[in-house]
């Protein structure tokens, strides 16, 4: 215990962590405002700028980047109506009706409040069920952590997208680009096509950068005649009876919070969305009437979200499988230095998840500071014209991309791949599903081999393993559940249910 305590004070009482993480929430925040600038392209290009620190340095910068990402959404939100975050979707629809009503500052400092609250709430969730669940995961064979990834990548083709089928498109193609290379194996060239530079495979944070920051530069620039609504901010700390008015909500959102963002695939704005749906059921008086600036309508998608940040970190260091497109990247940059999440990590470098848990809670306590303060600067900041904003972008993707090895290759990656992720946004397809075929694909292909092996090669025996377990029987069911309940035949049934009368 008094091992675990000094790990988890490590970046409280050393100087230059304590400034990494103060800085990483700092701009964050202002990072995750702007929009165009996502939380997962900040990270992205981060991992390319760190990955020769020592991890701990890495780990604080990224975890306060991370937290301030995920609030700072919000502020473009309720100030422009135009979420900075996905997890911030939500907050718009009512968030920016109270800032037409001059309600802008209290809606700002509320949010701030309630995002702190639930970030604590998903830190003390992941400190106690994170080992619980690694002692779970170490039960694990290799089939289910095939089930485990293909179950993550159908998660996030099925909540995020607008079809199910285009999110498994996404997935398959994300897994097709991480097969790229030599087999692990054999060292036969998959793929390749006799390119000594493909051998070695895709550079995944060249991928990352170019799915996520490219491509949305590329998507903005249909978007360069809109002109920002400008926003008088006034009373921004929120009255102590405000704050216990929806404490209770904040609660029961937190827990939403946690719980989806421990599933592997659905992240934050999956928790938002369901949190403001769960508060447009649960309360029969709202402030005003939701849509229309209710204050419930961005407590709950604000406690939720942010509660979902330590919940992501759950399946990310105990299974090895990424929350969200951010996890994904931060898996990267575990691989990158020499780690590798999944149960052993648990057990081998235990002081690396209390340094994690650690570093969450004072990225959170900066996190009330800061986004109470500069409100007034970041509606002058937000106004950035698009024509400095997105070429800036473009040079701090080029320059992290080739970063990583000094690669000029890379560059022309990043390059193809943005223009990729452009086509697949502008079809109605999801880069997520992507990233995290990229990086859950290697696994796919040794899990699946592995267990092949061990039914000794016999498809009968591989198979009846599935539902002779009962992890196995749990995770097809989940699998079969997630394609069920996004088929036209469960959608016709639901319907039939809600409608027929009630006795």
């Amino acid at each position: 215990m008094p091992e675990a305590l000094s790990y988890f004070f490590m970046s409280w009482v050393d100087p230059y962590l304590l400034f990494l993480t103060a800085a990483g929430t700092f701009a964050g925040i202002y990072i995750g405002a702007i929009p165009g600038l996502s939380v997962t392209m900040a990270v992205s290009i981060l991992i390319s700028f760190t990955f020769k620190w020592h991890v701990n340095e890495a780990l604080a910068l990224i975890a306060g980047i991370y937290l301030g990402g995920v609030y700072g959404g919000s502020r473009s939100a309720i100030l422009l109506n135009i979420p900075g975050a996905p997890a911030a979707i939500a907050t718009a629809l009512d968030g920016y009706p109270l800032a037409k009503r001059g309600e802008a500052g209290t809606a700002i400092g509320l949010t701030t409040v309630v995002s702190v609250f639930g970030g604590f709430i998903g830190i003390a969730a992941l400190a106690i069920g994170a080992p619980l669940l690694s002692n779970l995961a170490l039960l694990f064979a290799p089939r289910d952590y095939l089930l485990l990834a293909l179950w993550g990548i159908l998660l996030v083709g099925s909540l995020s997208g607008e079809s199910l089928a285009k999110g498994i498109f996404a997935g398959a193609l994300g897994v097709l680009i991480g097969m790229i290379g030599l087999d692990p194996m054999t060292a036969e060239g998959r793929f390749t096509y006799g390119s000594v530079q493909l051998s070695a495979g895709i550079p995944y944070v060249a991928a990352m950068i170019g799915f996520f920051g490219v491509a949305e530069v590329l998507v903005q620039l249909h978007q360069l005649a809109i002109t920002p609504v400008k926003q008088n901010v006034k009373k921004i700390i929120p009255s102590w009876g405000l704050l216990k008015k929806y404490l209770p909500l904040s609660l029961r959102s937190s827990v939403i919070g946690v719980f989806v963002g421990a599933l592997p695939g659905a992240g934050g704005d999956i928790a938002a969305l369901m949190a403001y749906d769960h508060a447009k059921r649960s309360t029969r008086e709202p402030s005003r009437p939701f849509g229309e600036g209710a204050y419930e309508g961005i407590v709950a998608p604000e406690t939720a979200n942010n509660a979902a940040v330590p919940g992501e970190y759950i399946p990310m260091l105990t299974l090895g499988i990424p929350g969200d497109a951010v996890t994904a990247v931060i898996i990267g940059a575990l691989y990158i230095h020499g780690l590798k999440p999944g149960p052993m990590l648990m057990i081998e470098t235990p002081h690396l998840f209390w340094f994690c848990v650690g570093n969450l809670v004072l990225a959170n306590l900066f996190l009330l500071p800061f986004g109470l303060s500069g409100i007034r600067i970041f509606a002058k900041i937000v106004e950035t014209p698009k024509a400095i904003l997105l070429p800036l972008i473009l040079v701090l993707s080029a320059v992290g991309t080739y970063a990583i090895e000094n690669n000029p290759v890379h560059v022309y990656w990043m390059l193809a791949f943005g223009v990729v992720g452009y086509v697949l946004k502008m079809y109605g397809f999801q880069v997520g599903p992507v990233i995290l075929g990229i990086i859950l694909g290697p696994l796919i292909d040794a899990s699946y081999r592995r267990a092949m092996i061990s039914a000794a090669d016999t498809p009968l025996d591989f198979a009846a393993e599935f539902f002779t377990s009962p992890i196995s029987a749990i995770l097809v069911a989940a699998l079969a559940f997630t394609v069920l309940s996004q088929s036209r035949v469960w959608t016709a049934f639901m319907g039939r249910l809600r409608s027929a009368p009630t006795h």
